[in-house]
């Protein structure tokens, strides 16, 4: 294996999802060892039969921490997660023994809100971070995404005509499938950049 990326769930959809498996499996067709968790939350809303909202941040990254803590670390470790989970590790990279984060479809707003913008620590990440963001991202459509002031060792990759899943439309020309497998073969470039920028 080249790496391990511990990935994390978004705020709705566990680690037994079909967006979050398919990520894992496609990492793991690359040599990179993608490893899942659910937050405290969402194990909680699993036992209960019940929906709940997200945890707040600090308990979402305590749980973060605590998952890294059994990662083998004679293997270059990368942390990151989809939407939510991506911000989480985003805010926690600096502070792990993690070489880069990845994110997938990173939520740089709230829907229908640009001004409320969760881009601050962004702006002076430390620690080289790869972003694959639809490029019709409701939470951070292209032009937009284009306009903030963020760090030179944050990477944005566009996914053409993906949404906050990579969803592309029946008038489409490439399929959400080829979207993803775009998403995880950059992540996976980025990956080994970073990893031989080590050696």
């Amino acid at each position: 294996m080249i790496a391990t990326l511990l990935f994390a769930h978004g705020a709705g959809a566990d680690k037994s999802s079909e967006f979050m498996q398919l990520t894992a499996g496609l990492f793991r067709e690359h040599q990179v060892d993608c490893r899942l968790f659910n937050f405290d939350y969402m194990d909680k809303a699993a036992e209960l039969g019940t929906r709940r909202p997200p945890d707040r941040m600090p308990k979402l990254t305590e749980r973060f921490v605590n998952e890294i803590a059994h990662i083998d670390s004679t293997i270059p470790l990368f942390i990151g997660g989809k939407s939510m989970g991506g911000r989480v590790a985003s805010m926690l990279v600096e502070e792990t023994d993690a070489l880069g984060g990845v994110c997938f479809g990173y939520p740089f707003h709230p829907p229908g809100k640009p001004d409320k913008l969760r881009t601050e620590h962004l702006e002076s990440l430390g620690k080289p971070l790869f972003i694959a963001q639809g490029d019709r991202d409701p939470f951070g459509k292209r032009e937009e995404v284009e306009s903030y002031c963020l760090s030179s060792l944050v990477n944005v990759c566009f996914i053409e005509n993906g949404e906050h899943s990579f969803k592309t439309r029946k008038s489409d020309q490439n399929t959400t499938e080829q979207n993803m497998q775009a998403a995880v073969k950059s992540s996976v470039e980025f990956i080994k950049m970073v990893v031989n920028s080590k050696l």
